[in-house]
């Protein structure tokens, strides 16, 4: 049998890649990339000249079939992303369960990706936290905000620049205006920044400045008080949702 290999990319500084990839990449059959032209700027790079397929959410419960089958004919793979570790909010996840009980040795590559980064650079406690990866863009949104209330562990999200406002306005109505978070964008990048502040701060300063890049954001949990208090009852909090209701009208 064959070995399939998770390949974590730069998020941004190539200079983050590992020798240990590179080496993967050029030894390996097959490599399966979420988007080829992404990923061929990369082995141009570093002049790595293997065969790629094209390998994504959309395609693939439709071609892991075929991927086991060639694992199994001894092809050694390498799945990478975009950015980042395959399977963290990226492709990888499907390829590898599949692989695993197909009894095909699947192995990850230390590497990057994007959450480390900015929960250690955030000043929150790291030592426990829970990953959200993207939130629902609509049905189950707010439900599953609504859900943490009362996590107390560090919590981080991955969000896009153009929600970047409005996941801040739902963390500070279902949080509270003054719980602890940071933002962090274009990490190992030119432009890498880390906004960090309450909710109520961080908010107001992306009202005034625009989101730009991909964004990490990185919330505290709620204080041992918030965690065994009772959930409001209808009503209350009012007054908490009167202070954002400004920054829900008003457009970037």
């Amino acid at each position: 049998m064959g070995t399939l290999y998770l390949v974590p990319t730069p998020v941004g500084n190539l200079e983050d890649i590992t020798a240990r990839a590179l080496r993967i990449l050029r030894e390996c059959d097959l490599i399966l990339a979420e988007d080829t032209r992404t990923s061929g700027n990369l082995l141009r790079h570093f002049d790595i000249h293997k065969p790629m397929v094209s390998y994504h959410k959309f395609n693939e419960h439709q071609t892991v079939t075929r991927v086991v089958e060639r694992l199994m004919g001894g092809e050694n793979i390498a799945v990478v992303s975009d950015a980042g570790t395959p399977g963290i909010s990226d492709p990888g996840f499907l390829v590898a369960r599949e692989a695993v009980r197909a009894g095909v040795e699947v192995i990850t590559l230390p590497g990057a990706t994007a959450f480390v980064p900015a929960l250690v650079s955030s000043g929150l406690p790291c030592d426990r936290f829970c990953f959200e990866g993207f939130l629902p863009q609509k049905k189950g949104r707010q439900t599953r905000i609504d859900a943490l209330k009362t996590e107390p562990r560090t919590m981080i999200f991955y969000e896009s620049p153009h929600r970047v406002v409005k996941a801040l306005q739902q963390f500070a109505e279902a949080f509270g205006p003054d719980r602890q978070c940071s933002a962090c964008r274009e990490i190992s990048k030119m432009h890498e920044e880390s906004v960090r502040g309450t909710l109520a701060e961080v908010l107001a300063h992306f009202m005034e400045n625009e989101p730009r890049g991909e964004f990490v954001i990185v919330v505290a949990g709620c204080d041992e008080a918030e965690a065994t208090q009772p959930q409001d009852k209808p009503g209350e909090g009012e007054q908490e949702q009167r202070h954002f209701s400004k920054y829900r009208n008003k457009q970037l």
